[in-house]
């Protein structure tokens, strides 16, 4: 049986009380609405449908982001939690104030449909609608908030890119590897090499530890990847003189396992080398366009695949776990593939 009571602000207080369901209330400002909203919420327990929505309600997506960012984002790796929080910014601007019972897919479609046309990529539209979608799943799974349906999947989402097809000229790796070699740092041409040479990713290659490297055998054994499966990333010869130059450094300190090392941070720890900004200045300095650290590895992939390695072989390598998304890597030039065409027909 409902309650309706006048509260000491001026508005109408119901109170639904039914046994085997939890006592649910709710303010509203007119007496009408308080009644209206009683009828319904005891007609839904009768009829054995009820949720209640108060938190969903009066939880706004900000909120329910910073929660989300906590508890789930923090299991996740450093680089993925980092990326998550840039995201989580762009969300929080443009739809933050709303609560999440308040978001439909007309919001989010036009939050889409914004992004977009602010010039953002449709790669990077799909992430943040990614990250609002999970967040819904786990607040309807785990934080049971009363949320009947998660609304990003009932909107479109923005195509995926073609991705980046950036090779490196001859030319260009002489020019590249020459510049980080006059750096004051010679890691940053040891890390360079080592993406070049073997198509780790940056994070696989400066959380390098010596005792992941066996030149013996010429192989690298990476346990903490992108897609959580350890490989075993074989060495060529060139991998395996770099590799063996940064190990045999003369300046090593004694504190640290890592192949590639930075200086003690203010706890004293030894954490891995951050290249980036090295790395900006030297792309900046020459003047080479539009390549990123990451199209090494595309370059790397991309060599494996003319060097005539079958795409097994190279998702072995490569830590690629379907083809789909070798393909998108691999980016061949049409004048080895001439070359190539030329050695099978003979």
């Amino acid at each position: 049986m409902a309650t309706i009571t006048r509260t000491p602000s001026k508005t109408w207080k119901a109170i639904v009380r039914k046994r085997g369901w939890p006592t649910t209330i709710k303010t509203f400002r007119t007496k009408r609405d308080a009644e209206d909203w009683a009828r319904s919420t005891e007609d839904e327990m009768v009829r054995g449908v009820y949720i209640d929505r108060t938190e969903a309600i009066q939880l706004l997506l900000k909120k329910a982001l910073d929660r989300y960012l906590l508890e789930v984002s923090a299991t996740k790796k450093p680089s993925t939690h980092a990326a998550e929080k840039h995201k989580a910014k762009a969300l929080k601007a443009e739809l933050g104030d709303y609560s999440l019972a308040a978001l439909n897919p007309g919001l989010i479609a036009k939050y889409r449909d914004d992004r977009l046309a602010a010039g953002k990529s449709a790669n990077t539209v799909r992430l943040e609608l990614s990250l609002l979608s999970h967040l819904f799943t786990i607040a309807i799974k785990e934080w049971r908030l009363g949320l009947i349906y998660n609304p990003v999947m009932n909107i479109r989402k923005p195509p995926p890119g073609q991705g980046r097809n950036r090779r490196l000229s001859a030319d260009e790796e002489k020019t590249l590897l020459e510049a980080c070699d006059k750096h004051s740092n010679p890691m940053l041409g040891w890390i360079v090499r080592t993406a070049l040479f073997t198509g780790m990713r940056a994070g696989e290659i400066i959380s390098l530890r010596r005792g992941q490297v066996d030149l013996v055998r010429r192989v690298v054994r990476l346990t903490d990847t992108k897609n959580g499966s350890a490989r075993t990333v074989p060495l060529t010869n060139e991998a395996k003189k770099v590799l063996d130059s940064a190990l045999r450094n003369p300046a090593r300190p004694f504190d640290t396992d890592l192949v590639f090392y930075g200086e003690p941070g203010r706890d004293d720890k030894r954490r891995p080398y951050e290249f980036r900004m090295a790395w900006k200045k030297v792309i900046k300095k020459t003047k080479i366009t539009n390549l990123r650290f990451h199209d090494l590895r595309h370059e790397a992939v991309s060599r494996l695949v003319e060097a005539g390695l079958g795409d097994q072989e190279v998702a072995s390598i490569s830590g690629h776990k379907s083809m789909q998304m070798l393909k998108r890597y691999t980016h061949l030039r049409a004048e080895d593939l001439v070359a190539r065409l030329d050695q099978l027909m003979s």
